[in-house]
Parts: C-alpha cells; sequence; structure tokens
C-alpha cells in the first residue's frame, strides 16, 4: 500500500532531483553565453587565487607587511602592459593599501621584485617588445583549467 509519507518522499526526491539537472544545465547554458570578456574575468579571478596562494608565505611585495587584506598587485599594469597581465613574474602578493591606495606603491615595489626575482628578468618586465597578447576563448578556457591545477598543488 502507498501511503502519503511515501509520495511525499518520492516527490521530494524527484524536485531535488530535477532541480539539480537544472542547475547544471542552467551553468552550461550561462557558460555558453559569456562573452570573452566574461571569459578574461573569470581567468584574472583564478590567475589572482593562484599568486596569493604561491606567495601565501611571503609578505607584501612592496612594504613587507603580512597583515591586511592581499591583493595579486601587478608591477606593470594590465591597462599599460596588458601583454603581461597573466605574467606570473609581472604579478605579485600585494597589500591592499599599497595596491590601491599607493597605486601599485611602484618604487618599493620594483625593489622587492628585484630582490625576489633579480634585476635581469625586472628589466624583462620594463621592455617594450613583449608580443601582444590576445587569447581566444579557448585557450582563456585553458589557461582557467591550468591555474585551477596549480592552486590544487599548494
Amino acid at each position: 500500500m502507498v501511503t502519503d509519507e511515501c509520495v511525499g518522499a518520492f516527490l521530494s526526491d524527484l524536485t531535488k532531483a530535477n532541480d539539480k539537472r537544472w542547475a547544471k544545465e542552467k551553468k552550461v547554458r550561462k557558460e555558453a553565453l559569456k562573452t570573452r570578456p566574461e571569459w578574461l574575468k573569470d581567468l584574472q579571478d583564478v590567475f589572482n587565487s593562484y599568486i596569493r596562494t604561491r606567495d601565501k608565505d611571503k609578505p607584501c611585495i612592496s612594504c613587507g607587511t603580512f597583515t591586511g587584506k592581499m591583493n595579486a598587485g601587478h608591477y606593470k599594469s594590465v591597462g599599460g602592459s596588458p601583454e603581461l597581465r597573466f605574467n606570473e613574474l609581472n604579478v605579485h602578493k600585494q597589500c591592499e593599501y599599497c595596491n590601491t591606495h599607493l597605486s601599485a606603491n611602484l618604487i618599493e615595489y620594483r625593489i622587492g621584485l628585484v630582490k625576489r626575482i633579480g634585476v635581469e628578468q625586472v628589466e624583462f618586465l620594463e621592455r617594450k617588445d613583449h608580443a601582444p597578447l590576445k587569447l581566444t576563448v579557448e585557450e582563456i578556457k585553458e589557461q582557467i583549467k591550468v591555474y585551477k591545477e596549480k592552486i590544487k598543488l599548494f
């Protein structure tokens, strides 16, 4: 004999299954509608997370503090040098104060960068002959996977 309780449990399980299916389908649909700039933002978020994870035991590249909110600060800015946007040598953990309120605190950033990666690498970043970076959506998706995997290694 089927009871109201059994029917209620069955309908509840069916609703949960449908909700899960719809959530997956909605995610697929949303991703299909994403524009290249939206994918770039997703890559930037994952890349920045990787930088903060990679540098978790290091101080702010500019001022040396370990306290406060930390960002992934670019030595050469995304606007001024978009080709270096995802270059790991160009991006390091930086406190919110230096990154935002002191506009990257670039003089101190450079001093810290020379100590961390060496003067030759800093001069490489400062050159003006870097090839443009124009990632396709597929390349962006691949880079997102790469940086998610790199984060897992820490």
